[in-house]
């Protein structure tokens, strides 16, 4: 067979399925990868948001978040070889635009990305340069390793935040993002971590998960709480929603660090300048992180962590908008395409 039946996005919210042969490698420097499963990220579900909230290329194969095992490789690569266990670093910088020569790579302005503008892994096969590609040992459970892209945006914004064994963490939604900001934080040694949502379905799920406190905003006073609960505020509070720097500033202690993650493009919250410049507060912007891929590959096969716990629905590939669905029932907490 020398077809697979692949779902292409279409614009306004449209996946069609058609029939179109596996890829081939058509540069010495690229991988043609069979893909095993892949995660929907709030990326893809944004994708197919009425109006988009982050764009894509019509046409394209969406999906980024896979596992699978390289089939093929050009004449170039180096480093890898057909039968290696693999995971996806989606993001293909150029190396040579200003902010990449800063050492920004993740700035780049002439960036291209797997599942995004170039065709990604919802699919039974991926070909894409050798640097998408990071091998990851087979001791690492495969629902583990399809966590290496999400978990390494977590590692690399870590990156950013003085931290020490300890600290406080509070955490402003319990999505897969936020919980694996719970997760990795616990890893770290955080003295507490405090989970907000308004969703009684993920709250309840943080706590089966282990942390200290899962906190409603509809319901009880959140600032009040996390201060009865550190005594002066959270030492670094996390935004993994995108508009919610006000409530970030609220619950942080003075001195303390803010660090804004989620990505929400058509909001514009207000921000309180006066409380950050008054109580000293430092405010983190984080995208994607610099090159934290190798530490994440680090992290997951040291076994100290296991965000395959946030797995509540697997769906085949032919399911792929049901699987979506899934997702913003709010019901879901993190889905797995196999194919």
């Amino acid at each position: 067979m020398n077809t697979i039946y692949v779902p292409i996005f279409k614009g306004e919210g449209r996946i069609e399925y058609e029939n179109r042969p596996i890829p081939k490698i058509m540069q010495p420097n690229e991988v043609l990868v069979k893909i095993d499963a892949c995660g929907i990220c709030g990326t893809d579900m944004n994708i197919l948001a009425v109006p988009p909230a982050h764009k894509a290329t019509h046409g394209v194969i969406i999906g980024h978040e896979g596992v699978g095992t390289i089939a093929e490789i050009g004449p170039a690569v180096s480093d890898l070889q057909p039968g290696d266990r693999v995971v996806i670093a989606p993001r293909l910088t150029c190396g040579k635009c200003v902010y990449c020569r800063k050492g920004l790579d993740n700035q780049c302005i002439n960036y291209q990305t797997i599942g995004t503008t170039i065709d990604g892994a919802f699919a039974p096969y991926v070909c894409a340069p050798q640097q998408a590609f990071y091998k990851i040992g087979n001791d690492v459970a495969p629902d583990d390793a399809l966590f290496f892209e999400p978990l390494s945006c977590v590692v690399g914004a870590a990156a950013r935040i003085p931290f020490q064994a300890g600290d406080a963490v509070a955490i402003i939604g319990a999505g897969p993002m936020g919980l694996l900001f719970a997760q990795m934080y616990r890893t770290l040694g955080a003295g507490k971590i405090l989970v907000a949502d308004i969703s009684a379905y993920r709250l309840d799920f943080a706590q089966k998960i282990g942390v200290d406190a899962a906190l409603n905003p509809m319901t009880v006073d959140l600032a009040e709480e996390v201060k009865k609960s550190t005594g002066i505020g959270a030492d670094l509070v996390i935004d993994a929603v995108g508009n919610q720097i006000d409530a970030a500033i609220k619950l942080v202690r003075r001195g303390g660090n803010v660090l804004l993650f989620g990505l929400r493009p058509h909001d514009n919250p207000p921000v309180n300048q006066y409380t950050i410049t008054r109580y000293d507060l430092t405010i983190h912007g984080a995208f994607v992180g610099l090159k934290p891929f190798e530490q994440t590959i680090k992290l997951l096969q040291s076994g100290r962590i296991h965000p395959s716990t946030l797995i509540t629905h697997r769906v085949p590939l032919t399911e792929l908008l049901r699987g979506v669905e899934l997702m913003r029932s709010g019901q879901a907490m993190k889905v797995i395409v196999e194919n």
